[in-house]
């Protein structure tokens, strides 16, 4: 079984759902410490300006070591509002907007509580439009141990993986030979961003796959795996 796994992601890119389309199984990773400045709860859209990003406000004062999980939202700045305003300014002319616009409108009507939740509503329903098909396993079923690399493996071991997908920054922390004593082999995604149509001139790479939706609907996961080669 192939399994890969990422923290909970606010409008998350691209590479995520390459990463996710190649697996068998995906854990929603919420267990983990929160990291400011992170992509847990922000991420670029383009405008005639260029991208920009949207960040979503959370409490962070006096909780230095909280898990994503705990990570509760700062509703005290309307942020839904300005969210929902970005997004319709600059895609209500793109050809595939109109599709995806009420889920979206719907998830900036809401008020939420926890990040947690927000990220991984919008997660589940981005899969299902790109018709990406996966086991999804909630971490916090795991009883998980360990930091990074172990962690991973750990995560290996309790799903009964025998491959594991990191990102590219995996290279960095996971330690090889011991996946390797445990039976699991590991890939490091080398993801190649696609090119496709988009608004406002020159093309930006990096933005939320929402950028992708708009601008191209159906073919959006056909475009996510172009130029990448199959494991």
């Amino acid at each position: 079984m192939i399994l890969t796994g990422h923290q909970c992601v606010y409008l998350p890119w691209l590479g995520l759902f390459h990463k996710i389309a190649l697996s068998d199984a995906y854990i929603y990773l919420d267990t983990v410490q929160y990291l400011k400045k992170d992509w847990n709860n922000r991420n670029k859209i383009k405008t005639i300006q260029g991208g920009i990003w949207l960040t979503v406000p959370v409490q962070t004062k006096g909780k230095f070591n909280q898990t994503l999980k705990e990570v509760q939202i700062d509703n005290s700045v309307n942020w839904r509002k300005k969210h929902w305003q970005s997004i319709r300014l600059n895609y209500s002319k793109a050809p595939y907007f109109n599709r995806y616009a009420g889920f979206f409108e719907e998830i900036y009507q809401h008020e939420w509580d926890y990040l947690n939740d927000l990220n991984k509503t919008i997660l589940m329903f981005l899969l299902e439009e790109l018709k990406i098909k996966v086991d999804f396993i909630d971490s916090d079923k795991l009883n998980l141990v360990g930091e990074k690399s172990d962690l991973v493996l750990d995560m290996c071991l309790k799903t009964k993986a025998d491959t594991y997908i990191f990102g590219t920054l995996g290279k960095d922390y996971a330690d090889v030979n011991k996946f390797n004593e445990n039976g699991v082999k590991v890939i490091f995604q080398e993801y190649k961003h696609p090119e496709y149509k988009q608004q406002f001139g020159k093309f930006e790479p990096y933005m939320s796959v929402i950028d992708l939706l708009f601008n191209c609907g159906n073919d959006s996961l056909d475009i996510i795996m172009s130029g990448n080669k199959e494991i």
